[in-house]
């Protein structure tokens, strides 16, 4: 059980104790065409993290690169919002929350319009690392927008956020490759240049200024993240849940590509992505989470997640490993339908539990919200490397049959470390009551 945030906060030099202050919505509260906006802007930003993968062999041959440094166009985005995360994120808690938003999106625009002129292989790499970092406002927009909702609704402001992101995430892909082979992947980092330059300015004039009640050191923030990872057993809990969960997802969508371009689904460019837009409807489950974690039903939706997780890797197994007898060569249309309705049941349980882990985080410790939040993505993020690793290593041993094993894997411990979570904290309340 987290302490209480009072509590917390005195442990924290960097964070003074909150206050009503401290929590108020800023700007009057967060309306339904402002929860819109942030939806929207974050599904937008978060094309920058996941968008490199279907250009990196174009981009590695124009700028020349040597093929041990190619991985490097998918993999230095995710580690530059790493860095965004543990670096940039806590300054939430410290200055002036639009200022810091607008300018680090701006700085985010400026790297993704260096990517798209670089002759040098060097300088792409260097800017698209420096766009990860700064694409790390997103997480900077979420806490404000959670901050912004009364703690009643939070949960469902979460969960509209997040089905934005979700959304952008699921379509970076798709998006990337079909501006990059209409128009050339210069062409898709300058059009996402543009966009962010003319968001930043869209943020200027509709976010609310909210600055944070601490008078903290930029070190101190940096220092009390251990201390926060260390006694937050709010954030230990949800964290690693979400980790477990973002392992299957990533597993599945690092390699379901190469199974929809085999026999007898032998689908192009154009049809893998009409897929990744099919299973993109289980984002649309993230507004009904926050609703019913709001509603004291999180529990119960927590569990039904973690069961739809599994039932959606059991069909996604059938239907392109032949589990249960399954044929895929003998009825490939029906198996082409039960691998989008496996992949968006999978995408909406793992949306479900992140959305109440983040609605969880929200609500334990305003004055360090922008750590809090930058630590549960950083945990998540570790466990989708996690999935992502070991999916591409199961499909070169195994192909699908082995991709399977290994989302299924995380999926049943997703569902066996939420069993163990809630039977400790039932024995808890009980010892206290």
């Amino acid at each position: 059980m987290s302490q209480p945030a009072d509590t917390c906060a005195r442990k924290l030099p960097c964070a003074s104790p909150p206050s009503l202050q401290a929590d108020a919505s800023p700007g009057g509260g967060l309306t339904t065409s402002l929860t819109i906006f942030f939806a929207a802007a974050v599904g937008v930003i978060v094309v920058n993290l996941t968008a490199a993968q279907p250009l990196t062999g174009p981009v590695s041959r124009a700028l020349t690169l040597p093929p041990e440094l190619a991985g490097m166009i998918a993999m230095l985005p995710q580690l530059g919002y790493a860095a965004g995360l543990l670096l940039l994120v806590p300054l939430c808690d410290l200055v002036e929350n639009r200022r810091l938003i607008v300018w680090t999106l701006a700085c985010c625009a400026m790297f993704l319009g260096f990517a798209s002129l670089a002759r040098s292989g060097w300088l792409f790499l260097a800017s698209v690392f420096m766009a990860g970092a700064t694409s790390s406002v997103i997480q900077m927009l979420v806490p404000m927008a959670a901050s912004m909702a009364p703690e009643s609704r939070r949960g469902r402001a979460v969960g509209n956020v997040m089905s934005g992101l979700m959304l952008g995430i699921l379509l970076s892909r798709p998006l990337a490759s079909l501006i990059g082979g209409a128009f050339g992947w210069r062409a898709f980092y300058g059009i996402a240049a543009l966009a962010d330059l003319l968001l930043a300015v869209v943020l200027l004039t509709r976010l609310p200024s909210h600055t944070p009640q601490t008078a903290a050191r930029y070190l101190d923030l940096l220092r009390s993240l251990w201390t926060l990872l260390r006694t937050e057993r709010v954030l230990q809990r949800r964290a690693t849940l979400a980790a477990l969960a973002l392992g299957a997802f990533s597993a599945f969508w690092t390699a379901i590509a190469l199974l929809l371009a085999q026999p007898p689904f032998s689908l192009g460019t154009q049809g893998i992505a009409a897929f990744a837009l099919a299973g993109a409807t289980g984002a649309l489950v993230t507004p009904l989470a926050g609703y019913l974690g709001d509603c004291g039903a999180g529990r119960a939706t927590q569990i039904t997640a973690h069961l739809v997780m599994i039932a959606a890797v059991l069909v996604l197994a059938a239907a392109g490993a032949g589990w249960g007898g399954f044929s895929a060569a003998t009825h490939p249309v029906l198996a082409l339908a039960l691998l989008v309705v496996g992949a968006a049941a999978l995408d909406a349980g793992v949306i479900a539990d992140q959305t109440l882990g983040r609605r969880e985080i929200n609500l334990i410790n305003p004055a360090a919200r922008g750590r809090l939040n930058a630590l549960f993505v950083g945990i998540f993020f570790v466990g989708g490397a996690m999935g992502a690793a070991l999916s591409g290593a199961a499909w070169a041993w195994a192909g699908w049959n082995g991709v399977c094993v290994v989302t299924l894997g995380f999926a049943v411990a997703v569902f066996l470390f939420g069993c163990v979570d809630r039977a400790a904290q039932s024995s808890k309340r009980s010892r206290n009551a």
